[in-house]
């Protein structure tokens, strides 16, 4: 799959694999870190969040501008990495439940600058080593391979985030229940009705603190409710120290290696300066310019869309997977819910793909078997080892998009190279349109799931979590996640590399921030669609996105034509 690459991908690829696994450990808990420690409703937590996610996304324009006229594309990924972990260590430091939200604004608004600096520049960078002849015609295949560098980062990080939140929780004598934390904020506003059911929960984690010698007391449920939220606020607080570590080995990456970029790490003012590269300067006309900037606005705009859709991720399937999504499954299912079985399912498959590949050599069959054999053997011994009850949280659930995109970039990579050497490969642009309508199948699933929670919606239960009589499957969310993983892996990537390639020279690193502009404003979208939440049934909330992605797909359609033209 790197055959024909530049080895400068691969540097880019680890350095936005380690930033990424930071900016997703954040992204799998922060909404219900907010909800927990703070007490918001998610209107507001969904305002909050979509804020930051439309500033972290928009910066990237700012960042592209600076990069161009000023600092370069190296230069602004540098700072940036030093800003990040300067951001996501403010986010790490733990405060009581009563205070720490001016340092938590702070850390995002560093977080912002940070990225803003990183993350388009270095797809501006990754854009220009295939401005070579000899590796354009792998511009597509390339974004594909640095995307899945993104969730390779991303599918470790909520098994991370869990993790360490888990064993800060099991250190003070509890255990996590999604349930508490709402309930304990409405018993401290006064809110009485829900004090049977947290005298039984806390009950439960003073069974649970005895059984790991960690002897609570309390005298009331209001001490009980101060206690149980300030160490899920803490346990948060050092799952969020887990991204600044991710940033210090971005920074090693992409410093000891520059010697492979070097040569692609040169703006068009800077070309202009240099004698070697002043003659390969591409200059366009005035309308040329014109054409490109209207039919990169044009995808912009279907962008924003997807966005809107695909980053219910962080708020709306959030919820879904805390309030109406079962909270404990049997030992066959929790194979998905743990990492190590999860990656032996893929390692399995990937060894027994080799044993029996035609043309294969002896080595690589015995290789292959072996490989099929450890991994198939692991994962029956580790089954065999589950309980028949399990207990999940809803920041698992984030790692099935990122799982997806890694074990299928490489089978959609195959397909396109496949339709391509047919000469039957759709274009980036119609890509983009097939992408939104994937899309909209997938929030479809989300429509049919919903069905049976007719009478439970968030304003009916109070924002509390649904009954457990009412609880879906996980299945419901897993089979959402892979259906936007097929969606984001035809738009999104090609996305990049339709900007990359169809950019007016002199501004490729605002180009590349104006796709996350137009990115950021489907996710400050986030928060004011997010008022629907809480107002009309589920089914109909899911459905309302459904109609936004095909709407999209037509209009993209509807433009295929000019944006093929320009993109010749």
């Amino acid at each position: 799959m790197l055959k024909d690459h530049p080895k400068g991908l691969i540097v880019a690829f680890f350095a936005n694999m380690g930033e990424r696994f930071g900016f997703y450990t954040m992204y799998a808990i922060f909404v219900l870190f907010i909800q927990a420690k703070y007490g918001f409703d998610a209107a507001d937590t969904s305002m909050f969040w979509g804020i930051f996610l439309g500033a972290v996304y928009f910066f990237p324009l700012i960042g592209g501008f600076l990069a161009d006229r000023f600092l370069g594309y190296g230069k602004s990924i540098s700072l940036g990495l030093i800003i990040l972990f300067i951001g996501y260590t403010l986010l790490a430091i733990p405060t009581s439940m009563d205070g720490g939200l001016t340092l938590i604004i702070s850390g995002l608004a560093v977080i912002t600058i940070g990225t803003g600096l990183f993350k388009g520049n270095l797809q501006a960078l990754v854009g220009n080593l295939y401005d070579e002849a000899k590796f354009s015609k792998n511009r597509d295949v390339a974004f594909n391979i640095f995307y899945m560098g993104i969730n390779i980062g991303a599918v470790f990080a909520p098994t991370a985030a869990e993790a360490i939140s888990n064993w800060v929780l099991k250190s003070k004598g509890f255990f996590y229940d999604a349930a508490i934390p709402a309930m304990a904020h409405k018993l401290l506003g006064g809110d009485t009705s829900v004090t049977s059911s947290l005298t039984a929960s806390m009950d439960s984690q003073l069974q649970f603190g005895a059984s790991v010698n960690q002897t609570n007391s309390f005298d009331s449920l209001t001490a009980f409710s101060n206690s149980y939220i300030n160490a899920i606020g803490e346990s948060y607080h050092y799952a969020f120290g887990i991204a600044s570590i991710s940033l210090i080995v971005s920074m090693a990456i992409f410093w000891a290696f520059r010697k492979y970029y070097r040569h692609a790490d040169l703006t068009e003012r800077q070309k202009a300066k240099s004698a070697e590269y002043r003659d390969k300067m591409i200059e366009l006309s005035p309308k040329e310019t014109r054409n490109r900037f209207v039919a990169l606005g044009m995808v912009f705009l279907v962008v924003i869309f997807f966005w809107l859709a695909f980053h219910q991720n962080s708020v709306g399937l959030n919820f879904f997977a805390r309030d109406y999504t079962v909270n404990s499954v049997g030992k066959y299912t929790n194979v998905f819910f743990n990492l190590f079985t999860l990656l032996s399912i893929l390692f399995f498959f990937i060894g027994v793909f080799y044993a029996a590949k035609k043309g294969s050599s002896t080595k690589a069959r015995i290789i292959g078997a072996i490989v099929g054999l450890v991994f198939g053997g692991f994962l029956f011994y580790k089954t065999y080892t589950f309980g028949d009850t399990n207990p999940i949280t809803p920041p698992k659930f984030h790692q099935f998009n990122s799982f997806f995109i890694v074990a299928f970039t490489p089978l959609i990579v195959a397909f396109f190279t496949w339709l391509r050497a047919k000469g039957v490969e759709p274009s980036a642009p119609k890509k983009i349109g097939l992408g939104m309508l994937i899309t909209g199948i997938g929030l479809l699933v989300m429509v049919v799931a919903s069905v049976s929670l007719i009478g439970f919606s968030p304003k009916e239960i109070n924002e509390l979590r649904a009954p457990q009589d009412v609880l879906v499957s996980p299945y419901w969310l897993i089979s959402t996640y892979f259906v936007f993983t097929i969606a984001e892996l035809f738009l999104s990537p090609m996305g990049i590399s339709f900007v990359s390639k169809v950019s007016p020279p002199k501004y490729k690193g605002l180009m590349q921030g104006g796709w996350f502009a137009a990115t950021a404003i489907g996710n400050y979208a986030l928060g004011y669609f997010a008022i629907f939440w809480s107002s009309i049934p589920l089914w109909a909330y899911w459905s309302i996105l459904v109609v936004f992605c095909i709407l999209s797909s037509v209009f993209i359609f509807s433009v295929l034509r000019r944006l093929e033209a320009v993109s010749r």
